[in-house]
């Protein structure tokens, strides 16, 4: 019988009790609260106050209380690339509580007093958030690669054909063939064609321009 696969979901699930939280709420009953539920969940549940301004790389999910007195703010570590996600927790909503949670970058808002419904939710969208997201950035990431290759590509194949007077189609099987002896993409030939045609340029002029 073939096995059934993993939804992203059940694998979210499965992985909550190797997930690394950090509290950072008041030393309360509703602080307490939380701590309890996300340890019931599973969690490795780290707790401070007030808000640290460097968190340990393997930290994987923080909860934090927005409270006035730091409203106006936003820890350092919550505006880097690599942060981890953040649920904020509110007890109150005006202006000035919704703009703190926006610049925290928080992906999710729990209410307090912490009720237990809602928090396995409010966990799993979050992470599913984070995952979604850098999927997505690995995707922009090879786009964009991709066609810096295609470019520099391009770029060779003009300086063969303006060098050894070849058609494009022609510039472009050098280019192949060269990759294909040496083992290696056609970026780099391309990038190798393209630095040489720079140091064999001793007149200083622009490439493309002949006055």
């Amino acid at each position: 019988m073939a096995t059934r696969p993993v939804s992203g979901t059940s694998r979210l699930l499965r992985d909550l009790r190797s997930l690394s939280v950090v509290v950072l709420h008041p030393d309360d009953g509703d602080g307490q609260e939380l701590i309890g539920q996300l340890r019931r969940i599973g969690c490795q549940v780290k707790a401070f106050w007030p808000p640290r301004d460097r968190l340990e790389e393997s930290v994987d999910l923080v909860f934090y209380a927005v409270r006035p007195e730091l409203a106006s703010s936003a820890p350092a570590w919550t505006r880097r690339d690599d942060a981890p996600p953040v649920i904020a927790v509110v007890n109150y909503e005006n202006p000035t509580m919704v703009e703190s949670v926006l610049r925290m970058n928080a992906y999710g808002v729990v209410a307090s007093p912490v009720k237990s419904f809602g928090l396995l939710t409010a966990i799993v969208v979050a992470l599913g958030q984070v995952e979604r997201n850098r999927e997505r950035e690995r995707y922009v990431a090879k786009l964009e690669q991709r066609l810096s290759s295609q470019r520099k590509v391009a770029r060779a194949k003009t300086i063969l054909m303006q060098t050894r007077g070849v058609a494009e189609e022609d510039a472009y099987k050098l280019i192949r063939d060269q990759a294909m002896t040496k083992r290696v993409t056609t970026e780099e030939i391309a990038d190798a064609i393209i630095k040489a045609n720079e140091i064999l340029s001793f007149d200083g002029r622009p490439e493309g321009k002949d006055g």
